[in-house]
């Protein structure tokens, strides 16, 4: 079977929220105990991104949503919503779930989205894990902004979600990578919708994820850990080491990995986040 096939025989579920629609999401093993890893997908993806680490049985009881406006889950209201929006959603899915504590990784956008989650909720976030870190662009002059923002829609608005998923999905992989991934980060891509692709779009061009980690570092003392692969040419390597720097926090490699690390150093990103969450006990 192979990676996208493996992606779409796994079930998803939905869950309804009070007054803030419903969230399509992921689980493996729910029945084990302790504190779940909570995985929030990049801009460009979706909850199967994390197919392999759902697939880990080690990693235990492991929650991989489809943020706000990914797959049928229920679009913000705001058209330039704040990582705070995203964060708001994730603590009532979690409410909904019965989930108190929580291992909080996001990837890319996911990290800013975590970031703004953990800044809500210091107290629930008993360690926060971001791979391959997206920064946003919150503190660049508006007219950066404003250019970030129009290349992606723009991109999206003339080559349509297929042809931008031929020509985008393999820049998030190495060289290297195998045909069965670059199948899978192509197929996510090319199913994205459009609204909730331009309203994350707005969160990365007004998003300042440094401040919000200062914010939840002023609150907690939970872990942070930052990690990338070698290879990422989306977030490279040097922005994300300088972003561990500022944090005090360890970085890790994984060698030889694009920006998809979690697609194509799949084992190597489920250990790293197994050893994360082994350490977290710890702390809590």
């Amino acid at each position: 079977m192979s990676l996208l096939d493996r992606m779409l025989a796994s079930p998803t579920l939905g869950c309804a929220l009070p007054h803030q629609g419903f969230v399509r999401y992921r689980q493996a093993r729910a029945e084990v105990g302790g504190v779940p890893l909570v995985l929030l997908h990049g801009i460009g993806s979706g909850s199967g991104s994390w197919t392999l680490q759902l697939q880990h049985a080690a990693l235990g009881h492991v929650l991989a949503w489809d943020a706000p406006g990914y797959a049928d889950s229920t679009a913000l209201k705001v058209e330039q919503p704040t990582a705070a929006d995203y964060g708001q959603v994730l603590w009532a899915w979690l409410d909904q779930l019965g989930v108190d504590q929580v291992h909080l990784v996001g990837h890319s956008l996911g990290c800013i989205m975590a970031a703004g989650a953990a800044k809500l909720q210091a107290h629930r976030v008993r360690t926060l894990t971001l791979l391959s870190p997206a920064q946003g662009y919150g503190t660049a002059p508006e007219a950066v902004r404003e250019k970030k923002t129009q290349e992606r829609l723009q991109a999206m608005a003339e080559l349509g979600l297929q042809k931008m998923a031929a020509q985008r999905a393999p820049k998030l992989l190495s060289t290297e990578a195998s045909s069965e991934q670059l199948a899978l980060a192509i197929h996510l891509m090319s199913h994205l919708n459009e609204g909730g692709y331009a309203q994350a779009t707005q969160l990365l061009a007004q998003a300042d994820i440094r401040g919000d980690l200062a914010a939840f570092q002023q609150h907690s003392t939970a872990p942070i850990r930052v990690a990338c692969g070698t290879r990422d040419v989306i977030t490279p390597p040097q922005a994300c080491q300088a972003l561990a720097s500022s944090l005090n926090a360890p970085y890790t490699d994984f060698s030889a990995a694009g920006h998809l690390c979690a697609i194509e150093a799949s084992l190597a990103v489920s250990d790293y986040l197994l050893l994360t969450s082994q350490q977290g006990q710890l702390h809590g």
